[in-house]
């Protein structure tokens, strides 16, 4: 093998990758280069040597992208989470619409162009939720911040230029009482300890803000301080909850929530409906184009007054009311159960009466709907996973024919597999990203599929 580990090459950027990291070629053999952008030429240092490719590091940049811009943020590269900062806004989001059309170029049949990603008009702060690691530094002092890329080191943030800022400064305003209260602070070594996460969530239209403090334990000191000290503070934080987690695991919430102040939830606005976001329900965390999102999908779907709608892996019931507005009927379907309790609350609220959510692995509850009940959709609306839909769904929907299916991805490669899967019996209308993350690798998609005429 030519490429040695810890030798140092100059290589020219080919291509960018799915995850935005560079890709070169010596002598044919791969290497991906994080940071680095198409058209660069750059000397690399290797750090991994693989059979069928490698990892390098860039040592310097020798001809420069004119899409390279000077990052504002000084932790990007440790943090991992805006991966693509180093690169101009809308290269970003050419880079996104190329990673996805790659895909269908080497998977579908119909090889469909690709859409324009959608991006933002203000990509910065968009963010409504953010989960703050807390924990003890080399020197044993206490940290909160975020997990280096791919370690559990807690990198300290003074400012996260994705995050909003109201409730960065809640959370870091919560993390500075409990260090000056000297409340334990949990070590993942030993499990010992007691504040594990603060989690904030903000509605971006009502302003309104939740705190969630994970601890390893049922009781924290003083709880009541604390609420007094941050409602004193921050007049939009509606409400304040203890999650407790006792387990060794990397999920951050635990099931227990405990009110210490207010009803447990806040609310948002999206389109012209009002949403209520708890602790543990799952929220778009960026609402703006979430909103925009949703609308080409439910555009997409062409949804008639006599049309029944299913809406799989529905959440807190988002798309179910966009949709419902012109359906016949909407029926979602959720595993987690708190969800479905917040779907059927949204739908009160907003006076929505066509709507009805069941709790229930999707799987299972689509093949009671339709093949025991006997309800068949006109139009099928799934939302699922990272890990796309199971083989069960699709059969069922291959079986079942609705004449349109909207297919909202939080992950194109599983996205493309299963349009592989369903394009013999659909049409392709169009496949549309949209930035809902700026600045990192994440690509969201909605594609919309009508039923191909005999």
């Amino acid at each position: 093998m030519l490429v040695k580990k810890n030798e140092t090459y100059t290589v020219e950027i080919i291509d960018n990758g799915y995850n935005g990291e560079g890709i070169a070629k010596i002598d044919g053999f791969t290497i991906f280069i994080p940071n680095a952008i198409k058209g660069e030429k750059v000397k690399i240092l290797i750090l991994k040597v693989l059979t069928s490719h490698a990892f390098g590091k860039i040592t310097e940049i020798i001809e420069k992208s004119k899409h390279r811009k000077e990052s504002d943020c000084t932790t990007y590269k440790r943090c991992g989470g805006c991966s693509l900062r180093h690169i101009d806004y809308e290269q970003t989001l050419k880079m996104k619409q190329n990673a996805v059309q790659s895909l269908v170029n080497k998977t579908l049949k119909n090889k469909i162009q690709v859409q324009e990603t959608l991006g933002m008009e203000k990509p910065q702060n968009y963010r409504n939720k953010a989960q703050y690691p807390v924990g003890i530094n080399r020197d044993g002092k206490p940290v909160m911040g975020v997990f280096a890329n791919r370690t559990h080191e807690i990198i300290p943030i003074n400012e996260c230029f994705i995050q909003d800022k109201q409730a960065e400064k809640v959370a870091k305003f919560i993390f500075d009482f409990i260090v000056k209260n000297k409340i334990s602070i949990y070590d993942e070594d030993t499990r010992k300890g007691l504040v594990r996460h603060i989690v904030t969530k903000i509605g971006k239209k009502t302003n309104e803000i939740m705190c969630v403090i994970v601890i390893n334990g049922s009781k924290m000191p003083k709880e009541q301080e604390l609420v007094e000290a941050v409602t004193s503070n921050f007049k939009n934080v509606k409400t304040i909850v203890k999650n407790i987690n006792m387990k060794n695991t990397n999920v951050i919430l635990g099931k227990e929530n405990i009110n210490l102040y207010g009803e447990g939830y806040i609310t948002d606005i999206l389109g012209e409906y009002t949403f209520k976001i708890s602790p543990l329900s799952f929220y778009q965390v960026n609402p703006v184009q979430a909103e925009k999102l949703y609308n080409i999908g439910v555009d997409g779907a062409n949804i008639t007054k006599n049309d029944v709608v299913f809406d799989l892996y529905c959440g807190i019931g988002t798309i179910s009311l966009f949709m419902a507005k012109y359906a016949k009927k909407v029926y979602g379907i959720e595993i987690v159960e708190e969800a479905i309790e917040a779907a059927k609350e949204n739908a009160k609220v907003n006076g929505v009466e066509n709507t009805e959510f069941i709790a229930g692995d999707v799987e299972e509850i689509l093949d009671d709907l339709i093949n025991k009940k006997s309800i068949v959709p006109d139009i099928v609306m799934v939302d699922p996973p990272r890990k796309g839909l199971d083989n069960k769904s699709i059969d069922n929907i291959l079986k079942i024919k609705p004449k349109r299916l909207v297919y909202i991805s939080c992950n194109p490669a599983t996205l493309v597999r299963d349009l592989a899967k369903l394009e013999e019996s659909f049409k392709i209308d169009f496949i549309k990203p949209v930035d809902m993350f700026p600045f990192t690798n994440g690509i969201e998609c909605c594609s919309v599929l009508e039923l191909k005429k005999k």
